[in-house]
């Protein structure tokens, strides 16, 4: 038996140290989006329920719910800047390497917006800090994506890439699921005066001690194969950002339009529907966050589940279904919501995600699959976050300014069946991807 085939099975050897070592790799994967998200998802909650009377209280609720998302829409705008930095990084120094410094500096910075003082206590100064600091979160984040994905895929046996990329993917939802879950606690346990004063810095503070367990996670994983054979082949690109422009610049279009429509339908969904709880249609917070945290919850037992299936079927079926099944969906979610039953509520933000998942499960794959490993963490990251800028960055911006505009429902259920319907065009024209190939 080779040495190569002895790492492969490595059972026979000593079986709990190897599969600890294989189960690293995942958990190292899912755990470091999921902390990078739970920041995340902190800022993009608080958003939508207070932000517009912390930071921007002279303004009528409406106005300030829009100033609100556009310090939000800084963080896409932003994570391009960490795609370029750390793309070009994570092809030239190593997948491991970023990932650290991605949750590390992710960390530092959700810790520091617990500390930003309030519009009441420093004017102007304070909505800057907040838009300074929401800008490095996201350039941090624009980093993180495309090496977690990378550490699972290309570890991973090749005819399973869309279960093992969808490890990262779970990130979100969890994240999500966590930062939605502590706040509804929070609203609770604080009275509504306690959480407006001082109840929305915990969440930012408790992200220490969680980015502390992801970094200890991280230290201990090893470099992916792909990149150590670069580094034994000549080395890797030496400016890869550059050559996925110069020679990969269709599959930066295919990756990136086939982000557009799950990223606008997640935003309608997991942001947006919560200040239209709130603010337009009157209903508690805590029955708008226990709604996401119930939908996060099914988006993340989902996600794995349809990764897995597109190594069955292949990435553009099941992307397609879920398409599909988002645009019939959009139609029915505002009826739903103004039902004002929590059960059905409920059941349209959690099947809302559940179809989100549909299309995110095999995205990682799907994108990872368009570019070789010399500016495969390049070419992801950029696809990844120049589509968010036109995907779930402005999205919630948007949705504001078009209910306020024209005071109807119909023109957000409009603007996402079109994202919705740019991703199913960027489908058809893809190759069909999945099966045992091997990541060049």
């Amino acid at each position: 038996m080779t040495q190569s085939q002895r790492a492969e099975t490595p059972d026979s050897d000593h079986p709990p140290s190897a599969v600890r070592h294989r189960l690293r790799f995942p958990i190292a994967s899912v755990i470091g989006t999921t902390l990078e998200y739970y920041d995340f998802a902190v800022y993009n909650t608080l958003a939508a329920l207070i932000f517009s009377q912390i930071f921007f209280p002279s303004f009528d609720p409406v106005t300030g719910t829009i100033l609100a998302f556009s310090t939000f829409a800084v963080g896409y705008l932003s994570r391009p800047f960490g795609g370029f930095v750390f793309g070009h990084l994570g092809d030239r120094y190593g997948r491991r390497f970023v990932l650290v410094a991605t949750l590390l500096l992710m960390g530092v910075t959700t810790a520091l917006m617990g500390l930003l003082p309030t519009y009441a206590a420093a004017g102007i100064l304070s909505p800057i800090l907040l838009v300074v600091l929401r800008f490095v979160q996201g350039a941090a984040l624009g980093g993180e994506w495309a090496g977690a994905v990378l550490l699972s895929m290309e570890h991973g046996d090749d005819a399973k890439r869309g279960r093992n990329g969808s490890w990262a993917q779970m990130g979100p939802s969890l994240g999500t699921l966590l930062a939605t879950g502590s706040i509804a606690a929070l609203t609770l346990l604080l009275t509504p005066e306690q959480f407006l004063d001082w109840g929305w810095r915990l969440p930012f503070f408790a992200s220490v001690i969680l980015v502390g367990f992801g970094l200890w996670i991280r230290v201990g994983v090893s470099e992916t194969p792909p990149f150590l054979k670069l580094a034994q082949a000549g080395g890797p690109s030496k400016a890869p950002v550059a050559e996925v422009f110069r020679s990969h610049w269709p599959s930066l279009l295919r990756g990136g339009g086939a982000r557009v429509g799950p990223d606008v339908l997640y935003s309608l969904t997991a942001v947006f529907s919560l200040s239209y709880l709130t603010s337009t249609l009157g209903e508690s917070r805590t029955l708008a966050l226990v709604a996401l945290s119930i939908g996060g919850a099914c988006n993340a037992l989902t996600i794995p589940l349809f990764g897995s299936l597109s190594d069955r079927f292949g990435r553009r079926t099941i992307y397609g279904i879920g398409v599909a099944v988002g645009l019939v969906w959009i139609v029915a979610l505002f009826p739903m919501l103004k039902t004002g039953t929590p059960a059905v509520i409920i059941a349209a933000i959690s099947a809302g995600l559940v179809i989100h998942a549909c299309m995110y499960g095999p995205q990682a794959a799907f994108i990872a699959e368009q570019f070789p490993a010399r500016v495969r963490y390049a070419g992801s990251s950029l696809a990844y976050t120049l589509a968010g800028i036109v995907g779930g960055g402005i999205a919630p911006l948007m949705f504001a300014s078009l209910l306020r505009a024209y005071e109807t429902y119909w023109s957000v259920v409009a603007y996402t069946a079109v994202a919705l319907l740019i991703t199913a065009v960027v489908l058809k024209m893809s190759r069909p991807s999945g099966g045992t190939k091997e990541l060049a």
